[in-house]
């Protein structure tokens, strides 16, 4: 299984950009920086090669690693930043690949996929050449959909049959079509990505996901009323409680393990249905308070100001701005 080339990576940080004397502690502090503090053991016979593309998947980073052999180790009690308090789900392209945690082991060959914790001790030794897509996965996220998921680290998920396939599979695709991938189908492609490794896991660990599963089937129920209800202004908290039978305590707890609460929600969506409509063509002859006013915004002070909060700029400059891009 050969790695998939770099198309439009959002950023690329390799070895080769430094002299390379100074390779080693370069990439021990990109790694340290980027994912959790490590320490690089190059074998020595060869010179150091890494190199990292990584793209934003909505809530998701996929980082495509290509290396030579080297072994990577995380010590007990080595500080971390709360941003870098994740799991970190690997699928292997190419070469072989050891990982050691806790009392767990795993080698991969390409197409298999594990998982481990940033933050705790672990070994990652590669023997030759290799390259893998490195899945960042906020702790939150992940013990949301999987209960237990601290018991399936350094565990391996064949990539050559049933569900392992189908994850391993989609998400190389996804990274391979990353150029032709419209902005509004991210989120969905990122929400489908860490399902399908969330469902690889649980074949691993079926009975902590299926105590879960009800707390992702109420999530989602929960947007699906809130995403269907947007234009109406009323929407409130009483509102999704009375049409979902959740209460309002349940709800921001489910919502809290994405790190926003009901009514930010409703407020991101209608900001970000607007803005899709004023961009549209189908919209173009309305007028910037007719949008605002038909996804559920009665206040047009409130709309651009939030607007602006999360865009950058006003309504109207926004539209002008998008449409003078668009038009050259």
């Amino acid at each position: 299984m050969e790695a998939i080339p770099s198309k439009q990576p959002r950023v690329v940080l390799s070895t080769a950009s430094v002299d390379e004397v100074s390779r080693r502690e370069w990439l021990q502090d990109i790694i340290s920086r980027e994912y959790t503090k490590v320490e690089v053991i190059p074998h020595t016979s060869i010179n150091l090669f890494n190199e990292m593309s990584l793209y934003t998947l909505d809530k998701l980073r996929l980082t495509v690693v290509r290396s030579n052999a080297l072994t990577i180790k995380r010590k007990k009690h080595e500080p971390y930043h709360v941003s870098q308090d994740n799991y970190l789900g690997v699928i292997l392209l190419s070469g072989h690949y050891h990982l050691a945690q806790g009392a767990h082991e795993v080698s991969l060959n390409p197409g298999d996929m594990t998982i481990y914790d940033a933050t705790l001790p672990h070994q990652i030794s590669c023997s030759h050449s290799f390259s893998k897509i490195l899945i960042t996965i906020p702790r939150t996220m992940m013990r949301a959909r999987l209960s237990g998921v601290e018991h399936c680290t350094a565990l391996r998920i064949p990539g050559n049959q049933g569900i392992g396939a189908i994850t391993s599979n989609f998400i190389r695709n996804v990274l391979q079509e990353s150029e032709n991938i419209n902005d509004w189908s991210v989120p969905a492609l990122s929400e489908q990505s860490l399902n399908l490794f969330t469902l690889s896991l649980a074949s691993l660990n079926a009975q902590s996901y299926s105590l879960s599963r009800s707390r992702s089937a109420a999530l989602q129920s929960i947007k699906h009323f809130v995403e269907s209800h947007l234009s109406n202004p009323t929407l409130d908290t009483a509102m999704v409680v009375n049409g979902t039978g959740f209460s309002a305590r349940y709800i921001n707890e489910l919502l809290r393990d994405n790190d926003i609460s009901l009514m930010r929600y409703i407020l991101q969506k209608r900001l970000e249905r607007c803005s899709k409509d004023l961009l549209s063509v189908l919209h173009r002859n309305q007028n910037i308070s007719e949008v605002a006013l038909n996804w559920g915004f009665n206040d047009l002070s409130h709309f651009s100001r939030t607007f602006k909060q999360k865009y950058g700029c006003t309504p109207n400059q926004y539209r002008h701005d998008h449409s003078v891009t668009s038009q050259g």
